[in-house]
C-alpha cells in the first residue's frame, strides 16, 4: 500500500513515524527542495522532530506533487489550512481522483470559511464518501517520544475511516472511529480558538482556577456552535472532542496556547508569529468562525473575545474584564 503525505512540518513528520511502523511505502512530499535532500542524506528533517529517524526502505521525499501523488491509494494532508490551496495549485482534480483522502489539518480555510473537507469537495470534486479527518489529543512533540497517544479517525464512510485506523494503529498509537466527521472537524478548529484565548488570559495573569472555569465555558460554547452547524446526536465529552480541547487549553506543546500568551503579554500578531516560526491555527479560525456564525444568534464569548483582540485591537485588560463577567 502506497500512501502520500503531504507537508513539512511537526504534524506531517510524526504522522510519518506512525505510518513507518505499518508495512505501507511512504511517499513525502514537502516544498522545500533542500530539506528533501537533507532527509535523504541525514535521514531526518532538518526544521522539525529532528530526532526522528526517517527510514530510507520505507520513506521517499519528493519535491515533485504530482509524482508523489502517481500510483498512491492514500493522501494524507497536513499542512497549515492557510495554505492547502498553494500547495495543491500543482494538481488538478484528476491527480486526487480515487483516491482516499484524510485531512489531518485543524483550521479552516481562511479565504472562504470552509473546512478543508468542505473546501476540497468544492474544488477537487473529491467526494466526503472519500474522505475522512485525524483527530484527537494527540501533540507531535509526543509522538516523537513514542508517548501513548489516541487518535480518532472520523468519516462519513465508517469502512474507509475503519481501514485508514488499522493503518495508523501502533505499539504507541490506538485508535477509533466516528461518523460525526463535521462535528469532529468543528469541534478542532474551536479547541484552538480557545488554546489560543487561554494563552492569552495567562498572558495576562489568569490563573488555574480561572482557566479551568473557561475551559468548562468553553466545552458549552462548542457545543452550542457545532449544534448550529452540524445538528446531530453526539457524545462530546470523548476523547476527539473534551479530550482534544484538554490537551490544546494546557499542553505545553499546544501552539495556540503559545501564540495566545505571546499575545496577552504584548506581542502583536505579526511579531508573535515570527518569533515562533509556526502557524497557530486558531488565528485565522477566530475569524472563521466568527463571521460564519454572525447570522446565527449563538452566545461565543470566548471566540469574541480572541476576535475583539486579534482583529479589533481592541483593549487586552477591558476585553479580559467582559469576558470574567460572561463566564459562569
Amino acid at each position: 500500500m502506497k500512501i502520500t503525505v503531504i507537508g513539512g512540518g511537526s504534524w506531517a513528520t510524526a504522522i510519518v513515524k506512525i505510518l513507518s511502523e505499518s508495512n505501507v511505502q511512504i511517499k513525502w512530499w514537502m516544498r522545500c527542495a533542500a530539506d528533501v535532500e537533507h532527509i535523504k542524506k541525514h535521514h531526518h528533517n532538518p526544521h522539525y522532530l529532528s530526532s526522528v529517524e526517517v527510514h530510507p526502505s520505507k520513506v521517499k521525499p519528493y519535491t515533485n506533487l504530482k509524482e508523489s501523488l502517481r500510483g498512491s491509494d492514500w493522501v494524507i494532508l497536513a499542512v497549515p489550512a492557510a495554505f492547502v490551496a498553494d500547495a495543491l495549485k500543482s494538481v488538478s482534480a484528476v491527480n486526487l481522483a480515487d483516491k482516499k483522502i484524510i485531512s489531518a489539518i485543524k483550521g479552516m480555510i481562511p479565504s472562504t470559511n470552509q473546512l478543508v473537507t468542505d473546501w476540497l469537495a468544492d474544488n477537487y470534486e473529491v467526494s466526503h464518501h472519500n474522505m475522512g479527518i485525524i483527530a484527537g489529543p494527540c501533540h507531535a512533540e509526543e509522538v516523537a517520544l513514542e508517548k501513548q497517544s489516541y487518535l480518532t479517525i472520523a468519516s462519513p464512510n465508517i469502512e474507509l475511516a475503519t481501514e485508514f485506523a488499522e493503518i495508523m494503529r501502533c505499539r504507541f498509537v490506538k485508535t477509533s472511529v466516528l461518523g460525526d466527521i463535521y462535528g469532529v472537524e468543528y469541534a478542532a478548529v474551536m479547541k484552538n480558538i480557545v488554546a489560543l484565548a487561554c494563552g492569552i488570559t495567562h498572558g495576562l495573569g489568569g490563573g488555574d482556577n480561572f482557566q479551568a472555569v473557561m475551559v468548562a465555558n468553553a466545552m458549552q460554547e462548542i457545543k452550542r456552535v457545532v449544534d448550529t452547524i452540524a445538528p446531530m446526536e453526539r457524545d462530546l465529552s470523548a476523547s476527539a472532542y473534551l479530550g482534544d480541547l484538554l490537551v490544546t487549553a494546557y499542553s505545553q506543546f499546544s501552539r495556540n496556547r503559545t501564540f495566545g500568551n505571546m499575545i496577552g503579554r504584548g506581542y502583536s500578531v505579526k511579531a508573535a508569529q515570527l518569533e515562533m516560526n509556526m502557524i497557530a491555527e486558531g488565528y485565522y479560525a477566530v475569524k472563521c468562525i466568527f463571521e460564519m456564525m454572525e447570522k446565527y444568534t449563538v452566545d461565543m464569548p470566548i471566540t469574541d473575545f480572541a476576535y475583539q483582540i486579534l482583529y479589533k485591537n481592541a483593549s487586552l485588560k477591558k476585553q479580559f474584564s467582559i469576558l470574567q463577567d460572561k463566564l459562569k
